[in-house]
């Protein structure tokens, strides 16, 4: 097995190194999506309206399912498959950027995965809304070697044009759906409609040579709708929608707690995880309840709960009633890349650093971040931090043993505390008070978005999940764009998790 970034420098993709034949997957023109790009920000303007003038989400997912429900999708929603009695599948998140950061993780994924049942993807399987014609680059060829069926649970971006190509793909549906009656005028729903991002007309020819792609009966997967659950061997894994804004309807809340009754375990795949960046997000339910109240009800019996959106890998290990559930962030998949150093010290529902997990580390994190930053700044002698110099800072300001010790040469020194200090590095809890300005929050969402790059290391990854009738191993899986990760992708992380 190869060195991962725990082990070595190397492991994480650093240094002189070979890069990876993921560049001879992509397409000949390559559209470099920028987040900062007022175009690709006005498309995807649906979100901010639905926070201001109500979230038309839950309706049209009710006539999404109702429609498919008509057409002969089964009531229940379950999938049920055939499968050996230890079988394996894989989890991708936020796969659909189309560029290096999405065909990097190629290679490794198909390796992997090459003896798996099928895959899921969770959240946001194109980018920037989830169009039609964007399925050919981002969805059918990338994975057009995958030989088994792919699912999938929509994220925000998807929904930015109403779910209507992800229907499409996923659950076999028609173009779109009706119009519903005009709003009465200057109300918010008025104001909403008025100002919405509607889709577009579709290439029916470039979709059709998309879907060509990927060919074999034995790749083909429909769904039940954006919402549903497998039964495979000894588990059942439930997929939810939580739409634009992170929130499940009323609807599907009450499938959830219906399909989530007895005792087979279960594990939940979500578009929003329920643990992320040191918080608990437990997901509302239209109407009263919460998400994660249903993962923790000992009669349901869930171990694991993995979650897209947020583009990098965590697992926060929480012990519910005397049983540990598994929380994962798994968003990693193919787009630019959430930090990891302005995570805070880890201190959540009974998980400290000593039990939490993420990738990239901090330290590797912070210190892409400074060279991106130094190079895009044209400040490269005071921004950039070698590997060892962040890690050495990040342990530093958190207070923590560093997942892989930095160099004997590594020195903290004013400059590299200012830069960490600059760049939104985490903190101990008892130093928040200290800081005024929300620092990890304007950096997340300003800077992070426009942290793709073109070269390794990328520091993506997926997740495969081996079943039997006891346990489930889950393992992370890194993706870096070099060479050596792509022939023997290392191992992140691994956890085994009884089914009993």
């Amino acid at each position: 097995m190869s060195d991962s970034s725990r082990d070595t420098a190397q492991g994480a993709g650093w240094g002189a190194a070979e890069r990876g034949a993921y560049q001879q997957l992509m397409p000949d023109h390559v559209e470099k999506l920028s987040w900062l790009n007022p175009r690709i920000l006005w498309a995807a303007r649906n979100g901010v309206l639905a926070s201001w003038f109500g979230d038309p989400t839950g309706r049209t997912r009710g006539r999404w399912v109702a429609r498919r429900k008509a057409a002969g999708a089964p009531a229940d929603k379950v999938i049920r498959r055939e499968v050996p009695g230890r079988f394996s599948f894989m989890v991708l998140g936020d796969t659909g950027e189309g560029d290096a950061s999405q065909y990097a993780v190629v290679p490794g994924f198909l390796k992997a995965g090459q003896d798996t049942e099928f895959a899921v993807i969770a959240s946001d399987v194109i980018y920037p809304v989830g169009a039609a014609g964007d399925y050919g680059d981002k969805f059918f060829r990338p994975y057009q070697d995958y030989p088994a069926p792919m699912y999938a649970v929509p994220g925000n971006h998807d929904w930015y044009e109403d779910l209507g190509a992800f229907m499409r793909v996923f659950c076999a549906d028609t173009p779109s759906l009706a119009p519903e009656p005009r709003p009465r005028p200057l109300g918010r729903a008025w104001w909403r409609e008025l100002l919405w991002h509607r889709p577009g007309p579709t290439d029916e020819q470039r979709l059709a040579a998309a879907r060509a792609l990927r060919p074999s009966p034995a790749q083909q997967a429909e769904q039940p709708g954006p919402y549903w659950a497998i039964d495979a061997g000894p588990v059942r894994i439930v997929g939810i929608d939580t739409g634009l804004l992170g929130t499940i309807d009323a609807e599907q809340g009450a499938w959830l707690r219906e399909v989530s009754r007895g005792p087979k375990p279960k594990i939940l795949i979500t578009g929003s995880p329920l643990y992320v960046d040191g918080e608990h997000h437990p997901c509302a339910i239209e109407g009263g309840g919460f998400v994660d109240d249903v993962v923790r009800d000992p009669e349901h019996h869930y171990v694991a709960a993995i979650g897209g959106d947020i583009h990098n890998y965590q697992r926060y290990p929480v012990d519910v009633a005397g049983r540990t559930v598994q929380y994962v962030v798994a968003g990693g998949g193919g787009a630019f890349m959430h930090a990891t150093h302005t995570i805070p010290r880890v201190s959540v529902a009974g998980v400290t650093e000593r039990e939490f997990r993420c990738y990239p580390l901090r330290g590797d994190s912070l210190s892409f971040y400074s060279r991106l930053y130094g190079r895009r700044m044209r400040l490269r002698r005071f921004f950039t931090l070698t590997e060892d110099e962040a890690t050495a800072v990040v342990a530093e300001r958190l207070g923590i043993e560093p997942g892989r010790a930095p160099g004997a040469g590594a020195r903290i020194t004013r400059r590299t505390r200012l830069v960490a200090g600059l760049l939104g590095t985490g903190s101990r809890p008892e130093r928040k008070r200290r800081f005024r300005l929300p620092v990890r929050k304007i950096y997340t969402q300003l800077f992070s978005p426009s942290s793709t790059t073109y070269s390794p290391p990328f520091f993506k990854c997926f997740l495969r999940l081996d079943v039997s009738a006891d346990a489930v191993r889950l393992r992370c899986f890194a993706a870096t764009g070099n060479r050596a990760q792509e022939l023997d992708p290392p191992v992140e992380d691994e956890v085994t998790i009884p089914l009993d």
